[in-house]
């Protein structure tokens, strides 16, 4: 009896010393395996994150200069939590070089900011839509019909009587000795532009006018941006608290039905636009495009009205704030604005306008807005979504990571710009002893130390048609006027908060005539 029980318990020892054996091995593969795991994966370097807000601590309300002083310390790629979302940020030529042109393909589609939720177009974007068939039949759309050379140059006169516009507006304030908000007086000018090149037939004939349009994408925008702080909230941001979600759903209705009100007039009213036609807006088109039942893709109306809204919100503030940032430059530096009108009385005379036809001879002019555009961007952050894991730098990137670009950072990089926080259009002439300036900066982000206009397939595709409105703009304000800053002998040129390049402050001064054109 005893040595049966002996025999039972060896039995039961031998087994548990099994299980025993059994259990390190598959334990120490685990740990070996999890260990080697995240050995192998070598994710960019990040600060130490609290928990719920992330790192939103270690940001200031400017967030493309928090970014660069962080990568100051933590490297050109590092990684960040803000609340919930995390991002990758890119903070130097060479990684904006990685991004978009060897791995261009992997990070061609951008990501929306704020819940998606309250979107009523979400998932149907062009310029912040994923890289895809739709993606590639609009962006030849854009660049063989919408913004091609033949249809710019047809809306050279309508920027031509905005100008005007925008001269007489400034002469009115001159001549009753007030102050001009330039930063009202330019949103004007880039808002009725837009209409007047997107829906001509309607703004023009005040069918639906631009105000309304103006109104509605305004109002849109700022929610939208308040809905984006809802990114830094955590679990929060699923609950519509202050009622931005409600209220924005509203404002994307009511710009709904008013397109469709626009749509309609175009079907009912209008010829198609046929190519060569000089009548032929924006709109007309487009509608010409949804018509076609040839076409490649066939588009919806409700991408068609996204497309529009879209395209106000990436043209008529961004626009806008490049002339403000070029004026406030050259009324603080007094003898770039000289020199620069100095060669506008050589090259234009006294007696005519300056035209968008002498911007060829006007290298310094050119300088002026690309200086301006350098070093105070209107999209100092360009974002971009990663489609698949992939290498950046060493670095490994996960598919579906937002990546944010600092261009912020990348243009006023001290490895690769003299004195990067002067104002010095000087460094854009040809015969500048500037090294960037002797290598004759691309516009089209051929060169990734300059990125006014993003870069990759991804880069703006109204970059010429911005550079246009900004150069005659510019221009005519100096040969017209000298300005006297309206409360100080300088203007007050803060960055104003969030991801924005905007001034902080109005651009208020007092315009002194010089030379009246009509």
């Amino acid at each position: 009896m005893a040595s049966s029980t002996g025999i039972a318990n060896l039995w039961e020892y031998s087994f548990l010393f099994f299980i025993w054996i059994v259990s390190v091995v598959v334990v120490r593969f685990l740990i070996k395996t999890c260990t080697s795991s995240r050995d192998t994966l070598r994710c960019p370097p990040s600060p130490l994150a609290l928990p719920i807000i992330g790192h939103l601590h270690l940001l200031s309300s400017k967030l493309p200069q928090s970014f660069q002083d962080l990568a100051r310390r933590y490297g050109p790629l590092m990684q960040l939590r803000i609340g919930a979302t995390t991002f990758v940020i890119a903070s130097s030529a060479t990684v904006a070089k990685e991004i978009l042109r060897t791995h261009d393909g992997d990070f061609a589609s951008r990501f929306e900011f704020g819940p998606a939720e309250y979107n009523i177009y979400s998932g149907i974007g062009f310029i912040t839509g994923p890289y895809g068939t739709y993606w590639r039949f609009m962006k030849k759309l854009c660049i063989t019909k919408l913004f091609a050379g033949p249809q710019l140059a047809r809306f050279s006169r309508i920027r031509e009587l905005e100008i005007q516009k925008l001269l007489k507006s400034v002469l009115k304030s001159s001549k009753e000795g007030e102050a001009c908000d330039l930063a009202v007086e330019l949103t004007t000018l880039t808002n009725n532009l837009l209409c007047s090149m997107a829906l001509s037939k309607t703004c023009s004939d005040n069918v639906m006018g631009a105000k309304e349009i103006r109104r509605l994408v305004v109002e849109i925008m700022e929610l939208g941006t308040k809905l984006g702080a809802y990114e830094a909230i955590g679990p929060l941001k699923k609950f519509d608290i202050f009622g931005y979600g409600k209220n924005l759903v509203e404002a994307m209705w009511r710009y709904d039905h008013l397109f469709d009100q626009i749509i309609e007039f175009y079907e009912d009213d209008m010829v198609d636009a046929q190519d060569g036609n000089e009548e032929a807006d924006l709109m007309s088109i487009v509608l010409e495009t949804y018509k076609d039942t040839n076409a490649e893709v066939k588009l919806t109306k409700n991408q068609i009205k996204f497309f529009f809204l879209e395209l106000f919100f990436s043209t008529i503030d961004t626009s806008s704030a490049a002339i403000q940032w070029a004026m406030a430059e050259l009324i603080n530096h007094p003898q770039q604005f000289k020199k620069l009108r100095e060669e506008i009385d050589r090259v234009v005379g006294s007696n005519r306008l300056v035209s968008e036809s002498d911007v060829p001879n006007l290298p310094f002019l050119q300088a002026v807005v690309k200086e301006g555009l350098r070093l105070r961007s209107p999209t100092p952050i360009i974002h971009r979504e990663c489609t698949k894991d992939c290498k950046i730098t060493g670095f490994d990137v996960k598919a579906n990571s937002k990546i944010l670009i600092n261009a912020y950072a990348i243009m006023r990089d001290p490895e690769h710009w003299n004195d990067p926080l002067e104002f010095m259009p000087e460094r854009f002439l040809v015969d500048s002893n500037d090294e960037i300036g002797q290598r004759q900066i691309e516009m089209k982000s051929q060169d990734f130390h300059y990125l006014p206009f993003g870069g990759g397939r991804r880069g703006c595709i109204g970059g010429t048609h911005a550079l246009l409105v900004s150069y005659v703009a510019v221009g005519a304000l100096t040969q017209c006027f000298d300005w006297k800053v309206k409360g100080g002998d300088k203007v007050d040129i803060e960055v104003g908060s969030g991801f924005s390049g905007a001034m902080a402050l109005p651009l208020a001064c007092y315009p002194i005539t010089r030379f009246d054109p009509f």
